[in-house]
């Protein structure tokens, strides 16, 4: 029954990804059924191989030694002022961003980032029928993150036409910044953290290649990487990292304020007049996708509404919500929607990939903001393809 599902949710979202096609003649459906079959693949092996039980350990295991040195700095400046016991989310979960991204500075400094992008993305490349530039910003964005990727392409950001800047644009907004990742596994299971952040990039490619086909000469099919324009020492690149980690925390913690706030307010109204929240309706609304992702009948309103409050606020919203519901959710059910959360597939991600291309060509941001809807619509396709490639392992 769960094939039969996934193969009926497969052509939805391959169908609704066509509706808003811009050339459907030039969709080439080789390299698409190649790339679903790799992502069944990479899935299975992640989640029900020992191969993959190793990998998804000492990635957990990486991460999670990574948060005891952080919590050192942490402890030393904030140590005395939590109860014992106490487990305070941007203590805990958002200020190991700030480490995290140090870390991510130095791997760029000394070149070692760079060379893995560029050498992944080429690979990449070969299998997805894309350009070089398209792969390698997919590797770049899963790394760097969604709105600091335009910066290595700056060089070449003016010369980059519409058709391939909504590829870039999707590949980022359907990933996520390997500086938040151990915030990620903090709050839902690592196993699908890195399982969504693998079959993504495929995803994203596959997405884009139905909604926004196109072909790319050699010619055209370039990739100067931009390396900054002078030479930073190591502590003052050092420097700029751990603020750019500080300034992430901040961002999300004020978000998480304001989010969390205002849907409380909002579900207290909707009960109080109709005596349904604001949740419970979005999770009827988005209840088919949910059905599509190969989640029971029974538990498609609440993963539903979930599903709902990740689009319109966040992932991290969204995951608190899941934190909440889990006790009358299905493991399966958690697993699937777990990886539907792993992107940055929402409202606010528009603004900050237009304006981080903005801030770096007038020009080519105002294209952004252009396609910002057609963008977020892609990259929920991707989270429910995701979504959908993991309810067919599980």
């Amino acid at each position: 029954m769960k094939f039969l599902i996934a193969i009926l949710g497969l052509l939805i979202v391959f169908g609704l990804a066509i509706l808003v096609s811009s050339d459907r003649k030039k969709v080439k459906i080789k390299p698409i059924i190649l790339m679903v079959v790799i992502q069944l693949v990479l899935t299975y092996l992640l989640l029900n191989t020992k191969f993959g039980l190793v990998i998804i350990n000492s990635i957990a295991d990486g991460f999670g030694k990574l948060l005891e040195w952080a919590n050192e700095g942490i402890t030393f400046v904030f140590g005395g002022i939590v109860n014992e016991g106490a487990s305070p989310f941007f203590l805990n979960v958002l200020l190991p961003i700030v480490f995290i991204s140090a870390l991510i500075g130095i791997l760029q400094h000394f070149k070692i980032l760079p060379f893995i992008m560029k050498w992944i993305g080429f690979v990449l490349s070969k299998v997805n029928g894309m350009g070089k530039l398209e792969s390698y910003n997919a590797v770049a964005s899963a790394i760097v993150g969604q709105s600091e990727v335009f910066i290595t392409l700056k060089k070449q950001l003016g010369a980059i036409p519409p058709s391939r800047m909504y590829t870039l644009c999707a590949s980022a907004m359907s990933t996520v910044s390997m500086s938040i990742v151990g915030a990620y596994m903090t709050m839902i299971e690592p196993k699908y953290v890195v399982t969504a952040i693998v079959i993504n990039m495929f995803g994203g490619f596959i997405i884009a290649s139905i909604i926004n086909p196109y072909t790319v000469t050699d010619a055209e099919d370039i990739l100067p990487v931009e390396e900054g324009a002078e030479k930073q020492s190591f502590f003052e690149m050092l420097g700029e990292y751990i603020m750019d980690g500080f300034k992430v925390a901040i961002t999300v913690a004020a978000m998480l304020i304001g989010f969390v706030a205002l849907i409380a307010g909002i579900n207290s109204i909707f009960d109080m007049i109709f005596g349904i929240s604001f949740q419970d309706i979005m999770g009827y609304i988005f209840a088919p996708f949910a059905f599509i992702m190969g989640i029971p009948i029974s538990e498609t309103v609440t993963a539903g509404g979930i599903m709902a409050t990740k689009l319109v606020t966040n992932e991290f919203v969204a995951m608190l919500s899941l934190g909440e519901a889990s006790a009358a959710l299905s493991e399966r059910t958690i697993g699937i929607v777990s990886v539907f959360l792993v992107s940055f597939a929402n409202f606010s991600s528009i603004g900050i990939i237009a304006g981080a291309v903005k801030g770096l060509h007038e020009k080519q941001g105002n294209v952004v903001a252009r396609f910002g809807l057609k963008l977020l619509y892609g990259a929920t396709l991707v989270s429910i393809l995701s979504a959908i490639i993991v309810s067919v392992i599980l």
